[in-house]
């Protein structure tokens, strides 16, 4: 631990805490604005608007649209003596909800801390000047779609030194991974008939989906610990007394390491559905249709500074994280030294259950809002004002490449 020294994170944290309060109410609103009207994946209207707007008038030079992604969005600031080759640090927010259960992943909560994050940060170097380019960054379609991959491909990380972001969950940890994440929409086709009169002339393509499950369900078994599949059945035919001829499916397949995944538990998975087919008489079609999502590498130097960061905002860390789902934030992780840490909302509440989504509008919503944007806040503006830092973060980076 440092020394209690103007440069340290406790020392930052005490100057953030005299800022807060005049932040506060809007980034309060603006949790609130978000979980009253979700919106999923790539329809973030309301979320994006209200968001870069607030920038916009803080006197961030906003960029709408990025990456041919109507919903998103890259805010910029820098201070006036910054150039080009310094220090540049990217917020990343999301602000997506998910199917039928709202904010039940506390992207209303990312969101507001992440914009109260950059206002934070340039509150602060306006009063404490260093040379500083800051990049909050609006980034759609985290659930499920990978919105970030389409910005990194445009550019987004491009002179970026750190990214950094923060996420609610059930419990305070810091230096957690993810899981790697491959999406497939799977497609049986058979030969439609009468259910009844002639049923010897159908091809049930139900049937071909239904056996596939049963075969994902068997090859668990066989499986190491870390491997998740889960599937749903999004078309399932058309009425009883019809022999579907067409069935569709979606399917994620995750495991920690990417070439594992890749290498081993993709083609079993493909085989189960192609096994499917050849019993059922049926034909397939398993297509990635959206980007894939990298495990996530929580950079140790960054983790360090959050974790002063939390407990000089009295939170307690949880020595043991659970591994979490997967985020689109790996894939950044994985080009630029990053964190993704997650802050506790309601102890023990998980995320993705409407008792989340109501904790994400709930009587913990503020302490989450406002320790996350002070610890992101904190870290960043520790890593402004010592370019060591930096310079370290990017060594230990590259050499665990």
């Amino acid at each position: 631990m440092h020394q209690h020294t103007p440069n340290t994170i406790p020392s930052i944290i005490e100057q953030l805490t005299a800022l807060v309060p005049a932040r506060m109410p809007q980034l309060t609103e603006v949790a609130a604005d978000l979980h009253a009207h979700p919106e999923i994946r790539f329809t973030e209207v309301r979320a994006a608007a209200l968001l870069s707007s607030a920038l916009d008038d803080a006197g961030f030079a906003v960029t709408r649209g990025f990456a041919g992604l109507d919903t998103a969005f890259v805010a910029r600031w820098s201070t006036p003596d910054a150039q080009p080759g310094d220090t540049t640090i990217a917020v990343f927010c999301e602000y997506d909800a998910l199917e039928e259960i709202g904010h039940a992943c506390g992207h209303n909560i990312i969101a507001a801390a992440g914009l109260g994050a950059g206002l934070l940060i340039m509150d602060f170097l306006t009063v404490s000047p260093v040379p500083a380019n800051l990049i909050v960054i609006g980034s759609p379609g985290e659930e499920g779609a990978a919105g970030k991959v389409p910005m990194i491909e445009a550019g987004v990380l491009d002179g970026v030194d750190l990214a950094i972001m923060i996420h609610p969950g059930p419990s305070n940890s810091v230096d957690g991974t993810t899981l790697s994440r491959v999406a497939l929409d799977i497609d049986f086709h058979g030969k439609s008939s009468h259910a009844a009169a002639a049923p010897a002339l159908g091809r049930n393509a139900l049937d071909a989906a239904t056996l596939s499950l049963t075969a994902i369900g068997l090859l668990r078994q066989q499986l190491t610990d870390d491997v998740r599949i889960h599937t749903i059945i999004t078309n399932g035919g058309d009425a009883p007394n019809i022999i579907p001829e067409h069935t569709a499916m979606r399917a994620f397949v995750r495991a920690a390491d990417r070439e594992h995944l890749l290498n081993d538990v993709l083609p079993r998975v493909h085989a189960c559905f192609e096994g499917a087919a050849i019993a059922t008489g049926t034909s397939v079609t398993a297509i990635e249709n959206t980007p894939r999502y990298d495990a996530l590498r929580s950079n140790p130097v960054l983790v360090s500074l959050a974790e002063e960061a939390y407990l000089a905002v009295g939170r307690e860390i949880n020595p043991d994280p659970d591994v979490a789902g997967s985020t689109d934030m790996g894939n950044v992780s994985q080009l630029v030294p990053a964190i993704h840490p997650i802050i506790e909302l309601e102890a023990g509440v998980a995320p993705h259950t409407r008792a989340f989504a109501a904790a994400a509008a709930g009587e913990y919503a503020t302490s989450a809002i406002q320790d996350g944007s002070v610890i992101l806040a904190a870290t960043a503006i520790a890593a402004f004002r010592d370019r060591g830092i930096v310079d370290e973060a990017t060594r230990q980076f590259d050499g665990e490449r």
